[in-house]
């Protein structure tokens, strides 16, 4: 069903009053409760931090994780309405998306082709047939009343998803982790309900409703918030280098729930509480380090840990709750009659002849995606510390930050400077100005040539390191001037007349008889002083090697 530009009004409206009565008659919002947490939250930063400070048969904290992504396509998962964020309201709906009667879906094969692809790189167990279902829930912005996902059999299992964050006692050793995937199932999202409480009405938007999502089921191998939000910032690279997921938390694109309990190692699991609708990972690791400790310390006045959902607050830091979970949620689950069984091929000679016929537009095989998945980011990692010499935690920040790893390896080909003296130039200073002026690498004025080039006059002797810093921010400001130009303009070139520098030397020297005195008595630390006042003298243009040799002298 083709979609139609405006289905109906450009907002929805819905009466406050019948809205209530509406989610009252659903059972969907109990009574919240009210009581406010004031405790004080010492934020888990590790694992072994909690260890560190941990007495024996202390709590400690069980994290998973609920995590929805936006499957990156054009169309919605069963209809063929566009997919856009910033789209006017109810300007993307088909008639199926708002549950017109007679309409039917149609899956679409990019949707399960991601879904397939994320399982791959996850390496789960892809289900070669899979079912999709109907979950029954009410709310204004689900107008079918009921949700297709797969609740029988997802499309992937038992996967697992390796991660790595920063630790030890100096917080710069690697530490690698794995986190057990459960499933991947797809689903479609639901509309957006807007509350006015001004004009005591809920604006109904229903240009989300239908978009593919896949639901990852992460079970609770991790223990504090560092974790779960490394472990979720590695998904988002993980589906971006994919192509599955653009990631971005901040759009909703990346949506996480995580569920939070507490218990004494080696005893069965405590209850817990999920948080609901996380929206980036620094918010993701200061909510779960919250709910944790507010359990242990509810647990150490002797109270009870609530089975509820709760929703984390960014300005208190805490979190809130909404509503309880004591009574199960009957969702009425039913396979879905309009929709036959996925299945997945895992080559061409297992397709059925009669499928290939034609275009062979609904037919996923397994063995063309495999072929297709791109380089993925602990591969990147391993082969820029193998191909370049790097310490692990700077391919960890070629990688994670996008498009920095595509620049460096840019510049590596175009100069002589050796990869591991190149990095700090990538990773301190472009990187530093791209932070300071809010800029993705994509945006840098400084292309990688150019770069390339500044490099080439330090490396070949025409410039000091600290001329090359003041030329990189002239190149900043004006991306038109090549580095050749700028150190000529500026007669920034480096003073090498060994004459010149004798009288500069012997100046600086005449001026500091107390440190030359602690030079020749063997304080060798003062010679870097010495040149660091040679090189103000001569605005960082000296030749430091000559520059050198010409203190000794003088001072042995």
């Amino acid at each position: 069903m083709a979609a139609c530009n405006v289905l109906v009004t450009p907002l929805l409206y819905v009466n406050k009053q019948s809205a209530l009565f509406y989610h009252k008659a659903c059972n969907i919002h109990r009574q919240c409760v009210t009581k406010k947490i004031s405790t004080s939250v010492s934020r888990c930063t590790s694992q072994a931090h909690l260890q560190k400070k941990s007495r024996p048969h202390e709590l400690v904290g069980v994290v998973g994780l609920e995590i929805h992504a936006q499957i990156q396509s054009n169309t919605k998962l069963f209809s063929a309405s566009k997919v856009g964020f910033s789209a006017p309201p109810n300007s993307l709906v088909s008639f199926f998306d708002a549950s017109l009667p007679g309409t039917l879906p149609v899956l679409n094969r990019r949707c399960v082709e991601a879904a397939v692809m994320t399982a791959l790189a996850l390496n789960c167990t892809i289900n070669n047939t899979s079912f999709f279902d109907r979950k029954h829930y009410f709310y204004a912005d689900l107008p079918a009343g009921y949700q297709i996902t797969q609740q029988r059999r997802a499309v992937a299992v038992d996967g697992q998803l390796a991660y790595s964050l920063l630790g030890g006692r100096k917080r710069n050793q690697i530490q690698s982790k794995t986190v057990r995937i459960k499933q991947i199932q797809l689903e479609q999202d639901s509309g957006k309900s807007l509350h006015d409480d001004q004009r005591s009405q809920t604006l109904i938007d229903l240009n989300r409703a239908g978009v593919g999502l896949m639901e990852l089921v992460m079970e609770p191998d991790m223990s504090c918030g560092e974790e779960a939000a490394a472990a979720v910032r590695e998904l988002q690279l993980v589906l971006q280098a994919l192509g599955t997921c653009q990631g971005n938390m901040s759009e909703g694109q990346l949506r996480v729930d995580a569920n939070v309990s507490v218990h004494r190692p080696g005893e069965a699991l405590g209850i817990r509480t999920e948080v609901k609708n996380i929206n980036s990972a620094r918010f993701l690791s200061r909510a779960i380090d919250y709910e944790i400790q507010r359990q242990i310390e509810s647990l150490e006045r002797g109270e009870a840990v609530l089975n509820e959902t709760r929703t984390y607050d960014s300005k208190s830091g805490h979190t809130i709750p909404m509503r309880d979970k004591e009574g199960l949620q009957d969702y009425r689950f039913m396979p879905e009659p309009n929709l036959p069984p996925l299945v997945v091929y895992e080559d061409h000679g297992s397709v059925p002849a009669g499928l290939l016929e034609g275009t062979g537009q609904g037919v996923v095989v397994l063995e063309g995606l495999k072929e297709g998945l791109p380089e993925l980011p602990s591969v990147k990692r391993g082969r820029l510390v193998c191909s370049y010499g790097l310490l692990p935690e700077h391919s960890f920040t070629l990688v994670n930050e996008d498009g920095l790893m595509e620049y460096f390896e840019a510049v590596v080909k175009e100069t002589r400077k050796e990869p591991r003296k190149l990095i700090g130039w990538v990773t301190n200073e472009l990187l530093g100005h791209l932070k300071h002026h809010n800029l993705s690498v994509s945006e840098c004025p400084v292309s990688p040539s150019a770069m390339a080039e500044l490099l080439e006059l330090q490396e070949a002797g025409h410039i000091s390191s600290s001329v090359a810093k003041q030329v990189l921010q002239e190149m900043w400001r004006d991306p038109g001037k090549s580095a050749p130009e700028i150190v000529r303009e500026q007669d920034l070139g480096l003073v090498c007349n060994s004459s010149d520098l004798q009288s500069v030397c012997q100046r600086v020297l005449d001026s500091n008889p107390d440190q030359v005195r602690a030079l020749q008595e063997g304080n060798k630390k003062v010679l870097n002083r010495l040149m660091g006042l040679v090189q103000k003298e001569t605005k960082g243009r000296a030749d430091p090697v000559l520059v050198r040799s010409i203190l000794e002298d003088k001072t042995s």
